[in-house]
């Protein structure tokens, strides 16, 4: 069997009362693993309603939960449907991936993938969608005519079986529960609940069969974490967990404080990605970032003694190309175009209208409000504010300037991508009032500022 299902709505004889649980987790006392196992059970099969698992939602939010509560919660959803069972698929390397806490302009899993996969890995990716002002893996995907983001677990084993990376979204298999409890807390103001949000990512990387993890938390203006403190909490939370549920965990927590990269907007990412991986352009933060979580997991994984020796072939395998090669391969496995990386600007979606964002008046960067970005961009159309809306994978914001940059007439802010001459001025609006300029830069601050976790 390539995967397993387990079922966890096999229950005990005892009765199960989920406003019993709910009420204990109210009063504040630490849930049992049998209880948790029955309300995970419950929520998956619908015999605990919406209302029960909004409750058990916000019980948890407000009175949170310790790491063996966290470590039974995240173990019972990733059971809650099925595990994949890389045993037999004949892989010669340790199954590896990457996630990230969300930003502006963030495309490292489309770079980091196939770098990890020539490095003697294998990265079955599940990726998420956007959802407020950071961009989706996805949705940047979507934007590849014929890639498909959904294919069955079959397909997805194979595609990772030969090209040695796949990024899919998650299916209706995997984790079942989350998806059920996510679009919950995602009405009910309990999305920011730390426990909640570590058994989500972890059980969706557990149920892709990973042997190691290591997480992107993001600190910044454009973060879901805006300050060190409560990334530095989530990180820690999620590296307990995962290695508490046997998992090799670590997290890098990187900054978020501008654009990652040059671009925000699903094709413009698309298109920056394949310039990066083919060597035509390579923004310096975004490689530090990438080539740093590359490294991370080549230690986890056991292909390398150490971060230096794991940045060294990171870095190898980029410039020799065989990345990028492994990227064609992926995006042909899964119905994209074959000739992607000689003519991405022909084949990906694309908007009739350019406008330059020109400073007020010269100066260096001296801050941006990356968040600001973020929300210009679903303000054309990019993002969405609803999970339901259809995107425009065309729109976006292009050449934008970074901290520490000189602008001014001959280097403008950015290059705003819209449908029409309206939004793009409403969107050129936005990034101005984004930037602050100074007549001196500001002292540079490390991208990949702290890692958690052990080796």
């Amino acid at each position: 069997m390539p995967w397993a299902l387990r079922n966890m709505s096999a229950r005990s004889t005892t009765a199960f009362l989920p406003q019993e649980v709910i009420a204990a987790k109210r009063d504040g006392r630490a849930l049992a693993q049998e209880e948790i196992e029955h309300m995970v059970a419950g929520i998956s099969d619908g015999t605990v309603s919406e209302g029960q698992t909004a409750a058990f939602a916000m019980a948890v939010f407000l009175r949170g939960m310790d790491m063996d509560e966290r470590v039974a919660l995240t173990r019972a959803m990733t059971n809650s449907g099925a595990v994949i069972d890389w045993s037999g698929a004949g892989l010669d390397g340790p199954i590896l991936g990457k996630h990230s806490t969300g930003g502006v302009g963030d495309k490292v899993s489309l770079i980091l993938a196939p770098i990890l996969a020539t490095c003697g890995a294998y990265v079955p990716k599940i990726s998420g969608r956007g959802l407020g002002h950071t961009g989706g893996t996805l949705d940047k995907l979507d934007s590849i005519p014929g890639y498909d983001t959904a294919p069955d677990l079959a397909t997805f084993r194979r595609v990772v079986a030969e090209a040695g990376a796949a990024i899919i979204g998650q299916t209706a298999e995997l984790a079942p529960a989350d998806k059920r409890l996510y679009a919950i807390r995602d009405v009910t103001a309990t999305v920011e609940s730390i426990p909640l949000i570590t058994a989500s990512i972890l059980s969706k990387k557990l149920a892709a069969g990973l042997d190691a993890l290591c997480m992107d938390v993001k600190f910044g203006s454009g973060a879901f974490a805006p300050t060190m403190e409560m990334a530095t909490e989530l990180a820690e939370s999620i590296v307990a967990v995962g290695n508490g549920a046997g998992m090799r965990t670590s997290a890098l927590l990187t900054d978020m404080n501008q654009v990652l990269g040059r671009t925000a907007g699903n094709a413009l990412e698309i298109i920056e990605t394949v310039e990066f991986l083919t060597g035509r352009a390579r923004d310096p933060r975004l490689e530090e970032v990438t080539v740093a979580l590359c490294a991370e997991l080549l230690v986890l994984g056991d292909l390398v003694q150490d971060e230096a020796a794991g940045r060294l072939l990171a870095t190898e395998k980029l410039t020799s190309g065989a990345a990028a090669e492994c990227f064609a391969k992926m995006v042909r496995a899964l119905g994209g175009p074959g000739d992607l990386l000689d003519r991405p600007g022909e084949l990906l979606p694309a908007a009739p209208v350019a406008l330059t964002v020109a400073p007020d008046h010269d100066g260096i960067v001296q801050s941006v409000d990356a968040r600001a970005l973020g929300i210009a961009v679903v303000a054309l159309g990019g993002g969405r504010s609803r999970a339901d809306q259809a995107i425009d994978h065309g729109v976006g914001l292009e050449d934008v300037a970074a901290i520490g940059e000189a602008v001014g007439a001959d280097r403008p802010l950015a290059l705003v991508h819209a449908r029409d001459d309206a939004a793009a001025a409403r969107a050129a609006d936005a990034v101005s009032g984004a930037y602050v300029l100074a007549a001196a830069a500001p002292a540079p601050a490390a991208i990949v500022a702290k890692r958690v976790g052990p080796y």
